[in-house]
């Protein structure tokens, strides 16, 4: 099951690459961007200011889950069977479904139609979420089918999973992107969803088993962007065998549509990307631990 996939992307790993995104995620981060990715099942967006009115919608659907409001459409959650019917006949986009099923050599097609700048940027596939490990055989499938071709790979994980099916993937990726972003587990708890012991435990694993690894941390105003929690990531990356690089990935806001298309509430809708001299002052910190640390600017 994937939700996208973007072609000449430059910030998912070394060169210019295509990021194929699964879906489905097992945990529920409050700032999460890419909303659409967290269930497994097919989801329907709907855009208010694209809809014209013409209601063909209405009458494509097989179970009259959608009714007109004043504010435009209504989806009945209960009688929705996310079968896209809606969104087949809706010319101007403003129903969209997010997930589709692909088969290896579907997603394979994708990916070979940018071989070429993959040979002259040194790039290739990335394949994010979501959490792709949450796939775990189709994800396998898929490195297996880019090494067969001699393509770059990149997995971008949160790292939660069971350490067996990291060991069933890890010889078959180039770099690991692994999210870190909270050390305290009561927190992580609060605003993921999860337990971090599990994602610790794997990146060790990881470094000791010397793979490359880039740690990312998401600084979120108010929860991960505090001194102590950053320097704590810190102290752990300098710690393992290989003392990984660092990005850390300011917040921003643009997910905040996709919520409302969703019908789902955004919790942090005011506020606002961390401010640069907060950005540098963390990267300072952790360049004084003798970390290689990459600022993203937002």
């Amino acid at each position: 099951m994937i939700f996208d996939i973007k072609h000449f992307s430059i910030h998912d790993g070394p060169g210019i690459r295509t990021t194929v995104f699964l879906k489905g995620c097992p945990l529920s981060c409050w700032w999460c961007h890419n909303p659409e990715s967290q269930r497994f099942f097919r989801e329907k967006l709907y855009t208010v200011g694209r809809c014209i009115g013409c209601m063909e919608c209405l009458a494509a659907c097989p179970t009259h889950a959608l009714s007109e409001t004043e504010i435009g459409l209504f989806t009945d959650p209960e009688k929705c069977l996310r079968c896209g019917a809606c969104s087949d006949v809706c010319l101007a986009e403003a129903c969209e479904m997010a997930g589709r099923e692909l088969t290896v050599n579907q997603v394979m097609d994708e990916i070979e139609k940018d071989r070429a700048f993959f040979d002259e940027s040194g790039g290739g596939a990335t394949f994010s979420g979501g959490e792709p490990l949450i796939q775990p055989d189709f994800l396998l499938a898929l490195l297996k089918a880019c090494k067969d071709c001699r393509i770059h790979t990149v997995v971008d994980t949160s790292g939660f999973s069971a350490w067996n099916v990291l060991d069933s993937i890890r010889h078959h990726v180039d770099i690991f992107l692994f999210d870190l972003k909270l050390m305290d587990d009561e927190k992580h708890r609060l605003f993921t969803g999860v337990s971090n012991r599990r994602i610790l435990r794997n990146l060790q694993a990881l470094s000791s088993g010397g793979h490359r690894v880039r740690i990312r941390i998401p600084i979120i105003p108010g929860i991960t962007d505090d001194d102590d929690n950053v320097v704590a990531i810190g102290v752990f990356a300098a710690g393992l065998p290989t003392a990984p690089p660092i990005d850390l990935l300011p917040y921003h806001h643009f997910a905040a549509a996709k919520y409302e298309r969703l019908a789902r509430a955004y919790p942090f809708q005011d506020m606002r990307p961390p401010m640069a001299d907060v950005m540098n002052r963390l990267a300072e910190r952790l360049c004084s631990m003798g970390l290689a640390v990459h600022l993203e600017r937002s």
